[in-house]
């Protein structure tokens, strides 16, 4: 009689009990049922002659939703922009950092720490040149860039595309001259107009030399990497500044302080929504000066692997801001744990706006679109036979998943490498 009383007691509790069981045997199945239906699809003949890395993780359950040769190394392209915008808001403030400055009498001292916004044909900031304005004499320090103007592995080919200007310690003007030809040629900055000649190569610049080629029958905007010397480096800040500058090896006088220019946040956005090289490169010798007196990649990376991402079970080679280097490989584990350490510190709605929108925005406002709203924000990288996307995905079910599925090697169009990872994509919205 006792033993039917006490259970009796617990009917509440065994009834809860069976409820949770229950939910988890569901769960198990609902997982079960996922993985298979994905173990088929890239089983398939299509994924025979590529190398093929998922990883789906739910930071709610902490669960591995699924993985398939997630702790192998891959070429990432420009999916290293992640961690160089982890880097970034990792060790920078809410504005840029421009550059150092000290004020003396008549005399105003300036050293550069990777500011890409200065005169830069989208940003436009001129807060250095507006500062100098005030000044009789405006002296540039040299700085401590210990980086080559290209990063280790970079096709040299690429020198006069848009995609790869020359890493500074000072940039001006995006690095790049700006060519357009809407109703007369226009070149910016106006110091190389007379160094713009019509087009009868399909070189955009010669290999060492700041002479540019541009067809002038044509009405799209162009951007060509400058050559930055020290002279051509010179010769742009006196046209700025005529008879007010000099260069100096020296220090400065007395303790500088730190100038200002642009929101952090619209340099990362636009960065990653136009998975612009150019921009990333900069911020990692930004992030630098925050941590060392030299600015110098390596030892950034060095510092962010060993204090910030010790804890990665793949330790990535990581040698560049932009992917643009082969030599980068990462996991799609290492992925998923760095965008996960995202997902756990920045506002949810900040972070999203970083990341292109499917069928939206950046680089994925052609893929991915979600039926009347986004349910991918990603980061994708492409490079000759590689493609990857890294990112959240968003469920019917309202979870919201962490992802990178990463693709190498193939030689079928990167439109039907698109089209495979859809399929997986919107399984995994519609049944999660």
């Amino acid at each position: 009689m006792h033993s039917i009383k006490h259970l009796i007691k617990l009917a509440p509790f065994l009834k809860i009990l069976g409820i949770i069981l229950g939910l988890t045997i569901f769960v198990g199945c609902k997982s079960s049922k996922l993985s298979k239906t994905i173990t088929k699809s890239i089983s398939t003949a299509f994924y025979d002659n590529q190398f093929t890395g998922i990883m789906i993780y739910d930071p709610e359950t902490k669960d591995t939703v699924y993985k398939h040769q997630a702790e192998k190394y891959f070429t990432p392209a420009s999916n290293t922009k992640i961690i160089t915008l982890f880097s970034a808001l990792t060790l920078l403030k809410d504005s840029i950092p421009a550059f150092y400055y000290h004020a003396s009498n008549d005399t105003l001292q300036l050293r550069g720490i990777g500011d890409p916004s200065f005169l830069h044909p989208y940003f436009k900031d001129s807060t250095a040149l507006q500062m100098a304005k005030g000044y009789k004499h405006v002296s540039i320090l040299r700085n401590t860039f210990t980086d080559d103007k290209f990063g280790p592995g970079w096709a040299w080919e690429d020198y006069d595309t848009y995609f790869s200007p020359e890493r500074s310690s000072f940039p001006m003007y995006g690095n790049v001259v700006s060519i357009s030809n809407t109703n007369k040629l226009e070149v910016s900055p106006n110091y190389f107009k007379d160094s713009v000649f019509q087009k009868t190569d399909k070189i955009n610049r010669l290999y060492n030399e700041n002479i540019f080629f541009y067809d002038t029958t044509s009405t799209r905007a162009r951007e060509i990497p400058i050559v930055l010397d020290s002279l051509t480096t010179q010769n742009l800040w006196s046209d700025l500044l005529p008879g007010k500058v000099s260069f100096s090896h020296q220090q400065f006088n007395s303790t500088p302080e730190i100038a200002y220019s642009i929101p952090s946040d619209s340099l990362y956005t636009r960065m990653m929504h136009l998975s612009d090289n150019f921009l990333a490169e900069q911020m990692l010798v930004l992030a630098s000066s925050t941590i060392t007196d030299t600015l110098n990649t390596t030892l950034l990376r060095n510092y962010i692997l060993e204090h910030h991402l010790n804890d990665l079970k793949q330790k990535p080679r990581w040698v560049d801001g932009s992917g643009l280097s082969r030599y980068n490989l990462f996991s799609p584990l290492s992925f998923v744990q760095i965008l996960n350490k995202l997902y756990t510190t920045i506002p949810r709605e900040r972070l999203f706006h970083f990341f292109p929108a499917g069928g939206q925005s950046g680089t994925l406002k052609n893929s991915y679109a979600g039926q009347t709203e986004p349910y991918i924000y990603a980061k994708s990288g492409s490079v000759g036979n590689n493609y990857s996307l890294s990112g959240f995905l968003l469920t019917a079910s309202g979870k919201t998943l962490i992802f990178s599925f990463m693709n190498n090697h193939y030689t079928t169009p990167t439109s039907e490498v698109k089209k495979h990872m859809q399929n997986i994509f919107e399984h995994l919205r519609d049944t999660y």
